[in-house]
């Protein structure tokens, strides 16, 4: 019973991918890929900075900026033919990439990125503010891989402690001016 509670917790937090679009995947994900009765086709992989993986019978494939079931449709694609007659393809994320806080933090670096996190968290995380931070600048650059499909350039926004942080993005909390 515990176990079910904490896993619909988990679902109510993975919401905020829901409300913001489509999760994409990026470098430093770890993926499950499991095809039905082909334990040799069934592995964990860790995307790299290319935004490729090595699949067995494929070679390299680029799954950066692919939503989970895009990949399963593009591996199925593949592998059904040449190598399987019906293949069934389920792709999970094991790990996601991780965040990252700089500036007037006493500990910034990367760090795991869990559904649900917001800024203040992903402060509190990194150590929490120095005696020179400022509370109310505080900015994010999204990962590219989680941009919309329009195109939407990059850059840093003013965000607050309460807005969600998403996987790969880059917090900096700058230096207050007395």
């Amino acid at each position: 019973m515990l176990r079910l509670v904490g896993l619909f917790i988990l679902c109510l937090s993975f919401s905020s991918f829901a409300e913001e679009g489509v999760y994409r995947l990026g470098a430093g994900d770890l993926v499950s890929i499991s095809v039905y009765d082909e334990p040799d086709l069934s592995l964990e992989l860790r995307i790299g900075l290319s935004g490729n993986i090595s699949y067995p019978l494929l070679g390299d494939v680029k799954v950066a900026g692919l939503s989970p079931k895009e990949l399963e449709v593009r591996l199925v694609e593949k592998l059904k033919g040449p190598y399987l007659i019906d293949p069934s393809v389920n792709v999970t994320i094991m790990e996601y990439r991780p965040f990252y806080v700089t500036g007037e933090v006493k500990k910034p670096g990367s760090y795991a990125f869990h559904p649900g996190l917001n800024v203040a968290r992903a402060i509190s995380i990194s150590g929490g503010f120095t005696e020179r931070a400022s509370k109310s600048k505080i900015y994010v650059v999204h990962d590219s891989s989680f941009q919309s499909e329009s195109g939407a350039s990059i850059e840093k926004r003013r965000i607050s402690i309460e807005d969600v942080v998403r996987p790969g993005d880059v917090i900096t909390v700058e230096q207050s001016f007395f």
